[in-house]
């Protein structure tokens, strides 16, 4: 079986705050249909990069192409708006806004009749933000608040959603939930790339993994690779081989 069609092709990117360069040359793909995960410590760069690629933190050099097309130049609307969606880390969500209002915005870049059918369906996905559509975002626990950020960014209705520590803050419970949530998302037809602590479970759902040091990507492979790689073990999911 042939290799699937890159939805995300990044090739040697740098990215900087200030005169400190943060990414050293970064390159790789996510396949359609794939979820993808980025491994690494705090401080490797793994949100720097994620930030890059929906176009908030700008590069210094090297190009992204997003369905075959050049985007490292767009403004982040327009990444939107082609299929590019990202969670960002610590939720984000509008805490005066209520939940229905915050699942909308999702959807600002979009003129098409389907908002309403799409919000029926977050709603199916998580029926809590149902219950509570009409309370403000800020009075949700902190699980609620990420099932309403992932719920958001598929308002945009993504080709490609990138998740930045989904479970960081929820408890072991809801930890599992959000990792069948997101291992549904493959059943879907929908691209993840995903960053996270948790790199046990993030592996365990992951096609292929990334794993980011200082800057560099040092090691890729299958997940289930990187989950028995002795490096991995003893670097990230804190064992080391029998």
């Amino acid at each position: 079986m042939g290799r699937r069609k890159a939805v995300l092709s990044v090739r040697d990117i740098k990215s900087r705050y200030g005169r400190i360069e943060v990414l050293h040359g970064v390159s790789f793909d996510v396949e359609e249909g794939e979820i993808v995960t980025l491994v690494g410590s705090n401080g490797a760069g793994k949100t720097t990069l994620l930030r890059a690629l929906s176009g908030v933190q700008p590069t210094a050099a090297g190009s992204v192409s997003f369905a075959g097309r050049p985007i490292q130049n767009l403004r982040p609307h327009r990444r939107v708006s082609l299929g590019l969606s990202q969670v960002p880390e610590g939720r984000q969500v509008f805490g005066s806004l209520s939940v229905a209002d915050n699942l909308r915005l999702g959807a600002v870049t979009r003129r098409d009749d389907a908002v309403k059918t799409d919000l029926d369906s977050i709603y199916t996905m998580f029926p809590i933000l149902a219950e509570k559509m009409h309370a403000p975002a800020g009075a949700l626990s902190g699980g609620q608040q990420q099932m309403l950020a992932i719920g958001r960014a598929l308002m945009a209705r993504p080709k490609l959603i990138l998740l930045d520590e989904p479970s960081m803050g929820l408890a072991p419970k809801l930890v599992d939930q959000m990792f069948e949530v997101i291992a549904d998302f493959r059943r879907r037809g929908l691209t993840v790339l995903l960053v996270e602590q948790n790199a046990s479970a993030a592996l365990a759902i992951a096609n292929r993994c990334y794993v980011l040091e200082t800057g560099r990507i040092t090691i890729a492979g299958r997940g289930d690779e990187l989950l028995n790689d002795p490096r991995v073990r003893a670097a990230y999911l804190g064992t080391s081989p029998d």
